[in-house]
């Protein structure tokens, strides 16, 4: 009976003698494929371009360079997000502060973005500015003057009828 224990616990150290080496050699194995990719440079990325229109889905295409890199050239799927300005680039996202007062001058109002997130490698400005027609502009008091001018001949002649 002590035998066969012996047996037994000789049998279960061989057994983890062989799966540490096992682990061992698989790891310089991954070393080697590693410094192998080493010799390629990093993937450079195109904008992406939408397969319909100005959003959605869509591709780009990615190359590299290297003596011995298999592949140099691939191509990705990949989103522009159809509600981000793209005046601003589709692959660029603005945090905007509110819009600043009318400028009468002008007739025109601006407020200013903050790079939010930008999509995979977009070169994307660090800020930006907006801008738009101002609203309804406030009537001036020449204007006022001449609306009481007219309501009041408006008066006149409801009282000579």
């Amino acid at each position: 009976m002590n035998g066969q224990k012996q047996w037994t616990s000789v049998a279960v150290m061989a057994l983890l003698v062989l799966t540490v080496m096992a682990a061992e050699g698989g790891k310089a194995e991954k070393q080697g494929k590693k410094e192998r990719k080493s010799d390629c440079g990093e993937w450079q990325w195109s904008v992406c371009v939408a397969n319909e229109g100005d959003c959605g889905l869509g591709t780009r295409e990615g190359t590299r360079t290297g003596t011995d890199c298999k592949q140099t050239i691939k191509t990705q799927r990949c989103k522009i997000p159809c509600n981000w300005k793209k005046k601003f680039g589709g692959e660029c996202k603005y945090d905007f502060q509110a819009w600043g007062e009318c400028d009468l001058a002008t007739g025109k109002k601006n407020r200013t973005g903050v790079l939010k997130r930008a999509l995979m490698d977009a070169t994307c400005a660090a800020t930006v500015t907006a801008t738009k027609p101002c609203g309804k502009i406030p009537k001036t008091k020449l204007q006022d003057a001449k609306k009481q001018k007219k309501e009041g001949k408006k008066r006149e002649r409801a009282q000579m009828d």
